[in-house]
Formats: structure tokens, C-alpha cells, sequence
């Protein structure tokens, strides 16, 4: 079965920094790797997404500060989040669509921005 494991959540003051991973198993292709936030009473934003052949896209909000990759061989994409600020959090999730076009949601990891 697919499954999408998303760790590196934390808590830190503002202007900190922290590195997200979502691992996943159980497929082999997939046509996007994406991230989403929530916050507990409003509806999930985009974060950032990046395609097959690397290119990536990323919400206005986090433009500049958030910096998202992958790692093939380890199935493996990445969230580097800097200058972090107390409006980033939230509970950030890993979404994945498989070749197959099936959606598919990690859990989600918490991120903590402190004043």
C-alpha cells in the first residue's frame, strides 16, 4: 500500500529554521510530490510542489524563505524552511499522485513558530 511519512517538525523562534522530510513507500511513480499546511479551523494552503523533472512551484507566502527538493533513489522529497515566522504554523502534510492518478496523503508533522 502507498504511504507517505512526514518527520523534522518542531518548535522554534522566529527567523529559525527547520528541514522537513517526507519518505514514501509503496509506489514507484508518481506525477507530483507536494506540500500542504492546515491550521486547526481554516482550510489547507499550498506550500510547495515539484514535479518528476525537478521543476517546483510554490505558494506566495513562503516565496523566498521555503526551498523544496527530492531525492529519487531514497523516494524521498524535502522541505527546507527558513526565516521562519509564527504565521507558518501549522501542521504541514506531504501529498503524493501516483502514476495511476491516485491522491495520497501523509499524516502530517508539526511546525511551531514562536515569537
Amino acid at each position: 500500500q502507498v504511504e507517505l511519512v512526514e518527520s523534522g517538525g518542531g518548535s522554534v523562534q522566529t527567523g529559525g529554521s527547520l528541514r522537513l522530510s517526507c519518505r514514501g513507500s509503496g509506489y514507484t511513480c508518481s506525477h507530483l510530490r507536494s506540500w500542504y499546511r492546515q491550521v486547526p479551523g481554516k482550510e489547507r494552503e499550498f506550500v510547495s510542489t515539484i514535479a518528476t523533472d525537478g521543476t517546483t512551484t510554490y505558494g506566495n507566502s513562503v516565496k523566498g524563505r521555503f526551498t523544496v527538493s527530492q531525492d529519487n533513489a531514497k523516494n524521498t522529497m524535502y522541505l527546507q524552511m527558513n526565516n521562519l515566522q509564527p504565521a507558518d504554523t501549522a501542521i504541514y502534510l506531504c501529498h503524493t499522485t501516483t502514476c495511476d492518478w491516485k491522491n495520497h496523503w501523509g499524516q502530517g508533522t508539526q511546525v511551531t513558530v514562536s515569537s
